[in-house]
């Protein structure tokens, strides 16, 4: 193989490729890039099993040829050098060769045999929409996923066609989160469960594209298509909590306040709050005054009072800060309503005059 290409396309695409490639002891070659040279242009792939990627590059290909080269030697050489615009890479004897005006480097290579296919799905049936919409969705709710859970279906992100909507809902059991994107067209699959870890690095790679976004389904896989990208992930297998039984019928407290007074407020709360993260509401609308309390027995306490318009019974609830806190960087709105339906209820938080998101967190134990 030997081609010529220009540093900056290069770096751009190796460094979304490196996000991909594995650390496998047990397979090295995960930790390799796939570089494909062939009619003007260069292939790069990179997988880790559970995710696999393949990025085009226009070069100036002088001899086609495969070859696989560690992914983090590559990535950190290309991006290191600075003054170089053009670069000469070629393979020898197992060798990769780079070269520039000022440096001349050889990196060895793995066995591109054991490098595993990185799936083709086809694209028979194809559901597209912008790459924006879909990010948003996935970055609404990603938050609320579990981290590492034993059940596959709490570590990932359910994507369900409703109506004229895709339906984005992640839960870890103590909180959940959903946002719906209206769509112009109709998927070909009725739900999907995307891992946590995969959406994550969806999310990282296709952030800045501004097009559409393609995706295709087929056996436990999907791909993702985009300008010179394809991405394949697995999906889960498994149902999705029926979550909506317990998202409360009836308001018995309210509270509508400033989203941004909020967030000043649990700043200053978290300074004082315990090991488990505790917060006390204490909503008393006849008294109108809605007060966030937290107790630190080795610090102190802090008692800040929020302006709100408030409605209803009077009630005291336990939350954990962090689960109550994630979910303001999905409101875009700048008035929050806090809904309460009881002690032992989950209080559900949307933004004012927006029905698309809705965040639900269960209160703590009453001490």
């Amino acid at each position: 193989m030997k081609i010529e290409c220009i540093k900056e396309q290069l770096e751009e695409v190796l460094n979304k490729a490196d996000k991909i490639a594995g650390k496998n002891i047990t397979l090295p070659v995960l930790a390799g890039f796939y570089l494909d040279a062939r009619q003007n242009s260069l292939s790069i792939k990179a997988t880790n099993l559970d995710l696999g990627i393949s990025l085009t590059l226009p070069v100036k290909v002088i001899e086609s040829g495969i070859v696989v080269v560690p992914a983090h030697v590559i990535s950190s050489f290309i991006s290191s050098l600075s003054k170089d615009r053009n670069i000469t890479i070629n393979t020898k004897n197992q060798v990769l060769e780079i070269k520039t005006s000022s440096t001349k480097t050889s990196i060895k290579t793995l066995p591109s045999e054991d490098f595993p296919v990185i799936p083709e799905i086809g694209e028979d049936k194809v559901f597209s929409m912008p790459t924006r919409d879909l990010l948003f969705g996935i970055k609404s709710v990603l938050y609320a996923a579990a981290v590492g859970s034993i059940k596959p279906e709490l570590s990932s992100i359910s994507i369900t066609y409703e109506g004229e909507f895709l339906t984005f809902a992640a839960t870890d059991s103590f909180r959940l989160a959903e946002k719906k994107i209206r769509v112009k067209k109709v998927p070909h699959f009725k739900q999907i469960l995307i891992p946590q870890k995969n959406a994550m690095e969806i999310v990282k790679i296709f952030d800045k594209g501004d097009e559409e976004i393609s995706i295709s389904i087929e056996e436990h896989q999907m791909a993702l298509r985009a300008q010179n990208i394809y991405l394949t992930s697995r999906i889960v297998e498994g149902i999705f909590p029926d979550y909506r039984q317990i998202i409360p019928k009836e308001t018995t407290s309210k509270a509508v306040l400033l989203k941004q007074d909020l967030i000043n407020s649990l700043k200053t709360s978290l300074i004082f709050s315990d090991t488990f993260n505790q917060l006390t509401l204490k909503l008393s609308p006849k008294a109108k005054s809605f007060e966030i309390e937290s107790k630190n027995v080795t610090i102190g306490e802090s008692v800040h009072t929020v302006e709100s318009v408030l409605e209803g019974d009077n009630i005291s609830i336990n939350v954990n800060h962090r689960y109550f806190t994630d979910c303001f960087q999905s409101i875009m709105t700048d008035s929050v309503s806090l809904s309460f339906s009881g002690q032992a209820k989950p209080i559900i938080i949307q933004g004012v005059g927006d029905a698309s998101f809705l965040y639900l967190v269960m209160p703590m134990n009453q001490s």
